[in-house]
């Protein structure tokens, strides 16, 4: 999209175990909330990819679903995910929470990265959380498995580090022309994003009492004449009780969840929102190709 002659643009995968603050980083690098942040695990099932501008070049930051040891079809799905993320990037980042340091996910991580070609680099997120000796141990730990171009120290939630990052992997990126208008941030349909934030909201209210067989699906986005959208958003879970668990005493709960994504929504869509969540029970939805299909994955075979 750029017509600039001196202009650099690349795709960069962040990898790493579930919960290393992958979401976190993409949405700071970005400057915008284009992926969902949770502190449950594995909530990124699908690639989203943020676009960032720094200087002359155009970075596309490809956020991956959590690499861990899958177990049931949706993990082995989301995992494929990850590495065929990687596998596409011209740079792969490795983002490792330093606070568990290296964990059997990471090591299983460090074993497959030498089959990638793309150029590695190193992200140790939280740093302000370790003292130095322990940091310092471990980047040279992480350095001696693996052979990264770059190791980065930062902290994703406070944005310490994050320039020298940003303005280090646009100088790998590749000399070509832009792929999106310089104003874009992601490459999601807004009714997309608008069912990942509801989801994130999901998360947030019943962590503790909702398992991973949710997901959310929006299936009206209607103008209105006076510049607002109707959205209508549908949420799956697999059982009756969990309906029972989402919709809450007297409608309590989903009014909660929805208030909280309506305005989060709104901020994405830089218009009012009118919000109607609906909750419906689909059993077995994982072993449904279709909906995998809606989430931007490939469902695996057994």
């Amino acid at each position: 999209m750029s017509e600039a002659e001196n202009t650099r643009c690349g795709f960069v995968a962040l990898i790493g175990a579930p919960n290393a603050g992958k979401s976190t980083l993409m949405n700071a690098l970005v400057g915008a909330k284009v992926t969902i942040v949770s502190r449950k695990v594995q909530t990124t099932r699908a690639l989203v990819r943020g676009i960032a501008l720094e200087g002359d070049a155009q970075i596309i930051f490809v956020d991956t679903p959590g690499i861990f040891a899958p177990k049931r079809r949706l993990d082995r799905a989301m995992v494929t995910s990850a590495w065929g993320g990687a596998g596409d990037a011209d740079v792969i980042a490795l983002l490792v929470d330093v606070r568990k340091g290296i964990t059997e996910e990471v090591e299983a991580i460090l074993e497959k990265l030498p089959a990638a070609r793309a150029p590695k680099v190193l992200v140790l997120n939280k740093v302000d959380s370790i003292d130095r000796p322990r940091l310092l141990k471990l980047a040279a730990d992480l350095n001696a498995k693996g052979q990264f171009a770059e190791t980065f120290m930062i902290s994703a939630l406070k944005g310490d580090g994050l320039d020298v990052l940003r303005q280090k992997l646009a100088g790998m990126m590749k000399p070509g022309p832009w792929l999106y208008p310089e104003d874009q941030v992601s490459d999601a349909p807004l009714r997309s994003l608008a069912a990942e934030i509801t989801r994130e909201k999901l998360f947030e209210r019943l962590h503790d009492e909702l398992p991973y067989e949710s997901t959310v699906e929006t299936e009206l986005w209607k103008e209105q004449p006076d510049g607002s959208a109707r959205v209508e958003q549908t949420i799956f879970v697999a059982r009756e009780g969990q309906k029972k668990i989402v919709i809450g005493d007297g409608g309590r709960t989903i009014k909660a969840i929805g208030t909280a994504a309506r305005k989060e929504i709104m901020e994405a869509a830089e218009t009012k929102i009118h919000l109607f969540l609906f909750v419906k029970v689909r059993e077995n939805w994982s072993d449904d190709p279709e909906r995998y299909r809606q989430m931007g994955l490939d469902y695996p075979r057994e």
